[in-house]
């Protein structure tokens, strides 16, 4: 048994999430973490509302909220939504708890001990028509270095190297267009340069390991040879309060977002085992060098993750070019692996709640099934490369792939054995074709367990079909819908065994990815209907006395293993109604008009 950490990309809370957004990281994560569960290891799968930072001021300015109120029912939103869908978090909390406030307040003091902090002069970039600062992605312009236009700020998405909003060419500010000011403003520092040697050892060592996806480390390395010190607070009046004299009084004066959003993962692990009772349980999953940890998220969360994410965790350890001594939380783990998704796109263009090119998750499960669009991801999602989520795909993979595949051959064997046997009856003699079908859902444990333990869902669930479709060809070459006389009642039974046995086998292997229909098919065949745990949102109030709030958590403990349990012979099979609903294809037209398009 291994530990491994669900490491999953925190929501930004200044809107509901789309489909966009969880293709990238939530379904990803989920299929992990599943079948890690099911191979036997220990998963803490954690995330949560990422709550602070100016969108969040902007978006609740525009609705005439306080920045809190928007939070909470932004919040709640994405809790609810990622629920639906089925994801297993240990916990998915949020950044404005007072957990979270101390875990990046003790993170900040053990960086900042450590020499690694470097207090500067730098110009900041207000808006002249309001007064407000302008956080550096809200600022565009052409890159100075590549000569891109619509570089960020803060990054430049052409060439991957880091801005100031000073450097850009042209500046202007993304929400109304005006030229930004730009004045003098005290802030801490980063030393990055003072990690990237350490950084660079590190990201060496896990190239050298070959399991990243190669755009990944590549883009991570290159992003080394520009590295300089990056400013991690902010003017604003809206996040965590730099914890140092002189500083926390200050109330326009607040931790930088993205310093704060990565520590989540911790915060998160700290206050799960808080939850439990056993507050230094965490510890299992940071402290320990044997603990796997895995960084689920979207290509342009990269530089996040493998780069300022694992200086603050160096810094903290001492374990920079300044050396040092970690606090109270020891010597911290760095990520095993950065599992980045590419952009997926709807329609052929990019996802915009602006420009109305979007569907929200909510309310696509309002009107199609989880599981079809769980298997859509996994199945032509942005694994490796950008993909397009199209209507008339989702509705082609949806009719051809889940019904008329595998909803198929689950409707026609559960039909088969309940209307001439009405429980799973017996296997007699097995021929060569019941053994080499058996035998190839039973390999098909390894073959898709191997490929989701490296992130290659596609390839993964691509298997998982090629044994489906396998299987139904199985049914047909055998045609036991003729096998109608007494002298071939052994032989009915032994085919209908052997199809039950495959479809038992291959709920199993599809669960990860159909955990709703899992369970649909589990009852079919008369089990639990339990085989692919599901999350719950539970009300509960602050550990440190602040608000209550929604999270998501779990009873995960009853996985199934992840290998074949034969059928019980007598088990009850009622005749099933189809676990997937065929979509007509007048679904393109009315999605499409939805669109505008």
């Amino acid at each position: 048994m291994t530990r491994v950490l669900s490491a999953v990309a925190w929501p930004y809370a200044n809107g509901p999430r789309h489909i966009g957004h969880v293709a990238g990281f939530g379904v990803p994560s989920d299929v992990f973490s599943r079948y890690m569960r099911m191979a036997g290891h220990d998963v803490l799968m954690v995330s949560g509302s990422d709550e602070h930072g100016t969108p969040i001021l902007i978006a609740a300015d525009e609705e005439g909220l306080t920045p809190q109120a928007l939070a909470d029912r932004n919040h709640r939103i994405i809790a609810e939504d990622l629920a639906a869908l089925g994801c297993t978090y240990d916990l998915y909390t949020r950044t404005t708890t007072r957990n979270h406030h101390a875990v990046v307040q003790e993170l900040f003091l053990g960086v900042y001990e450590n020499g690694y902090f470097v207090e500067q002069t730098t110009y900041g970039a207000i808006s002249p028509s309001t007064g407000r600062t302008l956080p550096d992605r809200y600022i565009e312009g052409t890159c100075p270095i590549c000569g891109a236009d619509g570089a960020r700020g803060d990054q430049c998405d052409n060439c991957g190297n880091q801005l100031d909003p000073a450097d850009l060419v042209n500046p202007r500010s993304r929400i109304n267009g005006e030229t930004p000011e730009f004045i003098e403003t005290q802030h801490f520092f980063l030393d990055l340069p003072a990690l990237a040697d350490a950084l660079g050892e590190w990201l060496d060592g896990r190239a050298a390991t070959g399991l990243w996806r190669p755009n990944v480390i590549r883009f991570s390395q290159n992003i080394l040879s520009e590295i300089r010190p990056r400013a991690m607070t902010r003017d604003i009046d809206w996040g965590i309060a730099v914890p140092l004299d002189g500083w926390r009084e200050n109330p326009t004066k607040k931790l930088y977002v993205w310093f704060d959003a990565v520590i989540g993962y911790l915060s998160a692990s700290i206050e799960w085992a808080r939850r439990l009772g056993e507050p230094e349980r965490w510890r299992d999953w940071w402290n320990d060098p044997e603990a796997l940890s895995y960084y689920f998220m979207g290509k342009d969360n990269i530089t996040f993750h493998s780069q300022i994410w694992p200086a603050e965790l160096l810094a903290y350890s001492g374990k920079g070019a300044k050396g040092g001594t970690p606090r109270q939380y020891g010597e911290l783990n760095l990520p095993t692996e950065v599992v980045s998704s590419e952009f997926l796109t709807m329609e052929g263009r990019k996802f915009s709640s602006s420009k109305k090119v979007v569907i929200y998750v909510r309310d696509l499960l309002s009107r199609y099934q989880a599981d079809a669009f769980r298997y859509f991801v996994a199945a032509a999602g942005p694994e490796n490369q950008d993909a397009d989520f199209t209507w008339a795909e989702f509705v082609r993979r949806t009719n051809d792939e889940l019904v008329a595949g595998w909803g198929n051959l689950v409707n026609r064997t559960a039909t088969l054995v309940a209307k001439n046997f009405g429980a799973i009856p017996a296997a007699g003699e097995l021929i060569d074709a019941d053994r080499a079908v058996l035998d190839t859902v039973a390999a098909s444990f390894d073959t898709v367990g191997d490929l989701i333990a490296r992130h290659r869902q596609k390839q993964a669930v691509g298997e998982a079909m090629r044994a489906v479709a396998e299987v139904n060809k199985y049914v047909s070459d055998s045609e036991p819908w003729k096998l109608k006389g007494d002298d071939q009642r052994d032989r009915l039974a032994t085919v209908l065994h052997v199809m039950a046995q495959c479809v038992a086998d291959l709920n199993l292997v599809l669960s990860p990815f159909l955990p709703h229909s899992a369970n649909e098919v589990d009852r079919v065949f008369g089990g639990t209907g339990e085989v692919a745990p599901m999350p719950r949102i539970v009300e509960v109030d602050d550990l440190d006395g602040g608000p209550a709030y929604p999270i998501i958590t779990g009873e995960y403990s009853s996985f199934p293993a992840w290998e074949r349990r034969p059928v019980v012979v007598g088990t009850a099979v009622a005749k099933p109604s189809p676990i997937f609903r065929k979509l007509d294809p007048s679904v393109v037209e009315e999605e499409l008009a939805r669109l505008g398009a």
